[in-house]
């Protein structure tokens, strides 16, 4: 099984520097991630041998799921970051060698023609900002009658969150590093996200925004998930080891004051279409 990079990448967001990934953290700490999309994976009706994308693989973990639902199938599997693909063949070679490919591009920009008969994401699109590019590079690698089903943030996703990581981007000690910097996120509601799989092409839409909340065990569980899955980006934008404890530190004592303690306000979008 070998990683495979793309001729072409744009820049979904950010360089490349403030995009990478500690793929083995996260692969520890995505319990969230994975439960999530075991609700997505149990949406699916399959054959068995279809061809599949795993749209924003990540480390893997849903990508063997995926790869036992379909024995006659194979699995592409695409990120942008390659320390995530790196960390997901580590975890998929043994099993799934000739039934999986990984493939390190932009969802923005696929280098595939129409061979998939289904896609399949879990929080991946959210950090996508332009879903309407998205979604039309996503439909021209169906083919027609193809689906798509996933699962990103959505609607008020980490609202109480994102509010107290404003605020204190504003206090004066931090406010020069976030100057000009914009959330590295797109949360769009289930009506919004309905109306932009249409644009692209997609028929038989369905959409949806349910709650989530995800109660982490202790202070060091919501420390250290907090600063590797959520907010990366911002962390890499303080330039000294104490400014990015002390900005970390200020959450971690206001999540422990919440009722649950250490409770992020996560929401889910659920998207299901299929393509022209």
């Amino acid at each position: 099984m070998d990683i495979f990079l793309a001729e072409k990448q744009t820049p979904t967001t950010q360089p490349s520097s403030t995009r990478e990934w500690d793929a083995h953290i996260y692969h520890r700490l995505s319990a969230p991630q994975v439960s999530w999309g075991k609700k997505v994976l149990a949406r699916l009706h399959l054959r068995g041998d279809e061809d599949v994308m795993d749209a924003g693989c990540g480390t893997g973990r849903l990508t063997g799921e995926l790869l036992e639902a379909l024995p006659g199938g194979r699995v592409v599997g695409i990120d942008l970051s390659q320390h995530m693909l790196r960390k997901a063949r580590e975890h998929l070679h043994a099993h799934f060698n000739s039934r999986l490919s990984l493939v390190a591009c932009d969802l923005l920009d696929l280098p595939f023609g129409r061979v998939f008969g289904g896609i399949v994401s879990t929080a991946a699109f959210h950090w996508v900002l332009d879903h309407d590019l998205l979604f039309r590079s996503l439909h021209s690698v169906l083919h027609p009658g193809g689906w798509l089903e996933s699962q990103c943030g959505g609607g008020p996703n980490l609202a109480v969150f994102r509010q107290r990581v404003s605020a204190l981007m504003s206090v004066p000690k931090f406010r020069e590093f976030f100057s000009g910097f914009r959330e590295p996120w797109l949360f769009q509601t289930a009506e919004e996200a309905a109306e932009t799989l249409r644009r692209a092409g997609f028929s038989k839409v369905s959409t949806s925004v349910e709650a989530a909340p995800t109660v982490l065990d202790n202070a060091q569980q919501y420390r250290e998930f907090i600063s590797n899955v959520i907010l990366q980006r911002h962390l890499a934008l303080l330039t000294a080891e104490d400014l990015r404890t002390a900005f970390i530190d200020n959450l971690v004592e206001q999540a422990a004051a919440d009722t649950p303690a250490f409770c992020l306000d996560y929401w889910r979008l659920n998207l299901s279409a299929t393509a022209g």
